[in-house]
């Protein structure tokens, strides 16, 4: 069965944050009226969140009230306590979540909580790091979800590792192989894009910075910015999108004079981030997501943590770990010296995150857990 068996609006895809959105839009699209979109609310303006609903051609969701900008355990009991009641008012077939935000947790206990049939998209990611609060609600979710659709063998192998039945597992690919297909812009707009920006192909830096491990102290911010610096120094442009966190933070910390030799500008849409990231010689990131779309826009990409869920992208050679400091400037001067060449490896090199097929997939398996009859008969 498909998802055209579902009634309109009756399953719930419940997300609260930018690349959950990202992720999320071609497997919407593949549910088409069936779903209901909900938006806790975890980051959300008008300026960033308004725009990527409007570049991904995604329908307006149910927003929730009080809940970005608190603490974790308070973005997940606001979170919830709104779902419950939604979900009691209007129950829906299914419940979806995404990966590992407190977003994903609180829609996973909502839907748990009623008894819905509950499907974990992105299941399986591991980091070990106890440390990140994702990797715990990762974990919980796993654990209660009734469909867990891993992007790849190895994070069905994590699952399985944790005794969660093979009846619950299903390799399905990573929405993200579809979602840059999809918004990567025409070469057209891509040599507009980098016009824009007096940018040379393969021969800048695009950088970005966000999470709370680089961005909460002024030696770890300071470490990664330094580098950027260097590398400006050195002679290659770094474009550097600034997350509304790290700007509050570099002028907290009074970094300022770091960006002086980089390109700063205000954060990307979804779809200008891609076509910049396609022509650069290297990504210097912490974000989740690049470490996947490196890999279809083949990038090499410097993952500025102490730990990845995503080990797929680095045993792929896409990617590497590096610590905040000497050893990111170093290893970056390394792999700018070597930029042609490991340009054309990486062209030659396909996505470890599957066919571009995974949200066909999920929405089929979804139809069939909320509607058992339908799938039997």
């Amino acid at each position: 069965m498909t998802a055209h068996h579902l009634r309109p609006q009756s399953v719930a895809v419940v997300l609260g944050t930018r690349p959950e959105l990202v992720k999320l839009a071609p497997l919407i699209h593949e549910l088409g009226p069936a779903a209901r979109l909900v938006h806790t609310g975890q980051h959300w303006d008008e300026a960033m969140s308004g725009r990527f609903l409007r570049e991904l051609d995604l329908p307006e969701p149910e927003l929730l009230t009080g809940v970005g900008g608190r603490p974790r355990a308070g973005q997940i009991a606001a979170s919830l306590g709104q779902l419950d009641t939604a979900f009691d008012t209007d129950r829906p077939t299914a419940v979806i979540v995404q990966g590992d935000t407190n977003a994903t947790l609180a829609g996973a206990l909502a839907a748990n909580a009623r008894g819905i049939p509950l499907v974990h998209v992105e299941a399986g990611l591991r980091s070990h790091d106890r440390a990140m609060p994702e990797e715990h609600n990762r974990v919980m979710v796993d654990h209660i979800a009734d469909l867990l659709c891993a992007a790849t063998p190895a994070n069905a192998a994590n699952l399985r590792a944790e005794r969660i039945p093979d009846r619950r597992i299903s390799v399905t690919g990573n929405t993200v192989v579809e979602v840059v297909r999809r918004q990567l812009p025409s070469a057209r707009r891509r040599h507009a894009l980098l016009s824009r920006y007096a940018l040379t192909p393969d021969r800048y830096v695009l950088a970005t910075v966000h999470r709370p491990e680089n961005t909460d102290t002024a030696d770890a911010l300071g470490a990664v910015l330094g580098e950027l610096d260097r590398i400006a120094r050195a002679g290659t442009a770094v474009l550097l999108p600034l997350h509304p966190r790290t700007r509050a933070a570099v002028e907290r910390y009074a970094l300022t004079a770091l960006l002086e030799r980089l390109q700063v500008v205000e954060p990307l849409g979804y779809a200008d981030f891609l076509g910049l990231a396609r022509h650069a010689a290297l990504l210097v990131s912490d974000s989740g997501g690049v470490q996947e779309e490196c890999t279809v826009l083949g990038r090499p990409l410097l993952v500025v943590r102490r730990s990845t869920e995503r080990p797929e992208a680095v045993d792929a050679g896409f990617a590497a770990l590096v610590s905040p400091g000497p050893e990111l400037g170093l290893l970056a001067a390394d792999w700018l010296a070597d930029r042609d060449a490991r340009l054309a490896r990486l062209a030659a090199t396909p996505s470890p995150y599957g066919d571009g097929h995974a949200s066909e997939r999920i929405a089929r398996l979804t139809a069939a857990l909320a509607v058992p009859e339908l799938a039997a008969a």
